[in-house]
């Protein structure tokens, strides 16, 4: 029996084609197409129809893969619980992040990671698109957003504490609104993403408003969104983390503080797995600790594998 064609089968069913499966294996198409053609011939049964569209299960491949499916969600938690147990970490790990926070945050704890585990191998990802962990192999995912995918644990680990800000010399040209209404009178710089709508949600003691001002400049960057509000462009939304330094210099202010904006969280998402691998138990535990260690008071959730304390 050969467990490679079987996988392989399997991936292209999964993925509904030669090529998504090829790349998500790291093979040719051409290796994964003739390895499924040698599965059909030693089986002398035809698994799939072939079309120029698409992929379909024969009768007999819909019955072999929901039997081969269980069996291999039976191996990999036993290589799960294998690496759940082995003395040495080791593997590798696909990590994708936000831009923003990779830039500012993620570069030395990454490398304080890979010192402290030399065995272990990572490949990181920034990036504000919206990724799909378990088609993409994606180890580690983290977002910007709340996540109801039910194939990932996933933990809230931060707010994202936001403002409108903008430079004292917009403000000095434009003038400082003094309510939400008061914004559709000023010039926006729109940050727009695939967890971003674009829109200013503001609480004004009693409901939330949204406005959504005129913008000569849309972003999906936030980090492009702060340096073009510095040089007096118009009005943005920054979150604190990123607008730090540019507040203690004085090179943009805070708006409205009496009216707080909608905020959003950073989460750790990992796919849901009956035993938990080392490489990400060992990951996890030490970015959670360097977090502990720097901003104690504001991590929102600990997962409860962790023997952490505050």
């Amino acid at each position: 029996m050969d467990l490679n064609r079987i996988q392989m089968f399997a991936q292209v069913v999964e993925k509904g084609s030669f090529t998504k499966a090829a790349k998500a294996l790291g093979l040719t198409k051409a290796t994964v197409s003739r390895k499924i053609a040698e599965l059909e011939t030693d089986s002398g049964v035809q698994l799939l129809y072939r079309t120029t569209r698409a992929l379909k299960l024969t009768e007999a491949g819909s019955a072999y893969y929901n039997k081969i499916q269980r069996i291999l969600i039976d191996l990999q938690s036993a290589e799960d619980q294998l690496s759940a147990s082995q003395d040495t970490i080791t593997g590798n790990l696909a990590i994708v992040c936000p831009i923003e926070l990779g830039q500012l945050f993620f570069g030395r704890i990454f490398a304080r990671f890979l010192e402290r585990y030399p065995e272990i191998k990572m490949e990181a990802e920034l990036t504000n698109r919206k990724v799909d962990v378990i088609e993409e192999g994606v180890d580690i995912l983290f977002q910007v957003a709340e996540v109801a995918d039910p194939r990932l644990q996933s933990y809230r680990v931060l707010n994202t504490v936001k403002s409108l800000m903008a430079s004292p010399s917009y403000l000095a040209k434009y003038g400082e609104p003094k309510t939400p209404d008061e914004l559709q009178d000023h010039k926006a710089i729109q940050l727009k993403s695939t967890h971003i709508d674009g829109g200013w949600t503001l609480f004004d003691g009693k409901k939330w408003l949204t406005v959504e001002p005129e913008a000569q400049l849309s972003v999906n960057n936030v980090t492009l969104a702060r340096e073009a509000a510095i040089e007096g462009l118009g009005i943005a939304t920054v979150p604190n983390l990123i607008a730090q330094n540019a507040l203690q210099e004085g090179t943009l202010v805070s708006l409205l503080q009496d009216f707080p904006m909608a905020q959003t969280c950073v989460t750790l998402s990992f796919p849901r797995r009956a035993y938990l691998p080392r490489k990400y138990r060992a990951f996890i535990e030490f970015f959670y600790q360097t977090l502990l260690e720097n901003r104690p008071d504001e991590v929102l959730e600990i997962p409860e594998f962790l023997e952490l304390k505050r």
